[in-house]
């Protein structure tokens, strides 16, 4: 079911009908001309949604606890993030294990930006990685001369 669309004025002029279609669908997708959109959800869909992330991050976590889910996730990954074919096998385990941490982060904590940026992070890496000459310039050896203090971003 897709994800019904209001402008926010239509919601602050006829919230009542507004109100009548998140009953039906459980959530408003609400575009703003001034500011960020905005999801407009039930109480319930919302605790659905939590449950979810729970029960994935938990059983992600107990798939890694063996040998043969570590293995079936790390067969199942190249499904879901095709990019990972250009990572190593250590780098392969360190984003598996990144990305359980970051569900975790989801479930027990309601912060979303970690796993996201997990993903954006080793999907980059992945990107010099498919790229040959970009990893060569990326990777190649410094001039021994020191520039001084790395500062903190």
């Amino acid at each position: 079911m897709s994800t019904p669309t209001v402008a926010f004025s239509e919601l602050s002029k006829n919230s009542k009908r507004v109100a009548e279609t998140l009953d039906r669908t459980q959530r408003v997708h609400i575009t703003r001309r001034d500011g960020e959109d905005l999801y407009l959800t039930t109480a319930r869909h919302d605790q659905q949604r939590e449950e979810t992330a729970d029960i994935t991050a938990r059983l992600l976590g107990a798939l890694v606890r063996s040998d043969a889910g570590e293995r079936a996730i790390q067969h199942a990954l190249p499904t879901v993030f095709p990019w990972v074919r250009h990572l190593s096998a250590d780098e392969l385990k360190q984003f598996v294990t990144e990305l359980i941490d970051a569900t975790h982060d989801v479930a027990d904590l309601d912060v979303h930006g970690n796993l996201h940026r997990v993903v954006v992070e080793w999907r980059a890496t992945a990107r010099i990685l498919a790229d040959p000459e970009l990893t060569a310039r990326l990777t190649r050896r410094l001039p021994d001369e020191d520039h001084g203090e790395v500062t903190a971003p």
